[in-house]
């Protein structure tokens, strides 16, 4: 049989009220209290009825997860961070797929946290980025934390992860002068996506301070695909005066980009480096492996769900001072093999 709340509240020693306030995070018990009650509940495997939780009064225990993004690696490290977080703070998580781009994305969003009752909304890019979406949800005093890129603090008023996708890419492509390489190519995903823009910084500044003017048949406007990476390397390989290197702005890109050189006849990396970003399973499913920046998707995502339920705990908390917005701040770190270096 199943264990019920009751249950945990005999073998912890209270009563059935504070065991509810524990469920409930609430701040007035006592901390050996909690630490009892939560003892319980796992010697018992006891798992409370989410629907019965949420209808007791007015707090809700379930956030969501919105995203518009085709890399299934991306999303399912995304998923998979917050699911943590979510069941070490016994909360659940709703997942939501959706086009950002539809008419009716605002009314989707609110129809949606209405339907699942839901205390707040982690959001990845480009949902992120998207300022009329961020003023609906702020009109509806939902909470709710975004994962963007770049390091502005100043410039938000809402709690943000920011991944420094700049200085990864700047240290990719640092990397490439310091192989020898002055023709380098970048190869971009969508433009709407703040990521392409400050990879793409990255990439011109690391090659302006290195005295390499860029070239504008060297830039080429992608998407965040295989396929982009096949036709954006084609286009790069049939230049009067190819690249040697070539930065793509995700993996998915860079397999696309080596799968069309080695089709070329061309050698990975003596005639062209190719290098992506992310570190997701397309870098190491590759011969050879990629060069890229790792990103920490799976530390990133569980860091936005701890910021997203502690500013719903702390806001619950009748006796917490308001405090000030926090950020978290991530730096991919650069990951060299093969496809950049004959020496790893």
């Amino acid at each position: 049989m199943k264990s019920t709340i009751k249950d945990v509240a005999e073998l912890a020693g209270v009563s059935l009220k504070t065991v509810s306030r524990v469920i409930n995070l609430e701040n007035s018990v006592r901390q050996s209290t909690v630490d009892k009650v939560r003892d319980a509940i796992a010697k018992l495997d006891y798992q409370p009825n989410l629907a019965a939780r949420n209808l007791a009064g007015n707090h809700s225990f379930a956030i969501g997860y919105v995203y518009d993004n085709p890399n299934a690696y991306y999303v399912i490290d995304m998923q998979k961070g917050i699911l943590d977080e979510c069941r070490e703070k016994d909360y659940e998580l709703i997942i939501h797929p959706c086009d950002a781009q539809s008419d009716n994305i605002i009314q989707e969003l609110k129809n949606m946290v209405s339907r699942s009752r839901l205390a707040g909304l982690i959001l990845s890019p480009p949902l992120s980025e998207m300022p009329h979406i961020l003023e609906a949800l702020s009109e509806i005093d939902l909470h709710f934390v975004r994962i963007i890129p770049g390091t502005t603090e100043q410039k938000e008023s809402t709690p943000c992860v920011f991944v420094h996708d700049y200085a990864a890419a700047h240290k990719i492509t640092e990397h490439l002068i310091e192989q020898g390489h002055n023709d380098i190519a970048f190869i971009s995903g969508e433009q709407d996506h703040r990521s392409t823009g400050e990879r793409h910084r990255g990439y011109l500044d690391a090659l302006k301070e290195n005295n390499i003017e860029p070239r504008d048949e060297y830039q080429v406007d992608g998407q965040y695909s295989f396929e982009s990476g096949v036709v954006g390397a084609q286009q790069l390989l049939g230049l009067a005066k190819p690249p040697s290197a070539v930065f793509c702005c995700n993996d998915e890109i860079a397999a696309g980009a080596l799968f069309a050189a080695r089709l070329a006849g061309v050698e990975i990396p003596k005639q062209l480096a190719i290098a992506g970003f992310e570190d997701s399973p397309f870098s190491r499913q590759t011969w050879p492996k990629l060069t890229t920046a790792a990103q920490p998707t799976n530390l990133i995502a569980r860091q936005a769900a701890s910021q997203l339920i502690s500013q719903i705990n702390l806001n619950r908390s009748k006796t917490a001072a308001k405090s000030s917005v926090a950020h978290q701040h991530f730096e991919p770190e650069l990951v060299i093999r093969e496809s950049t270096s004959n020496s790893n």
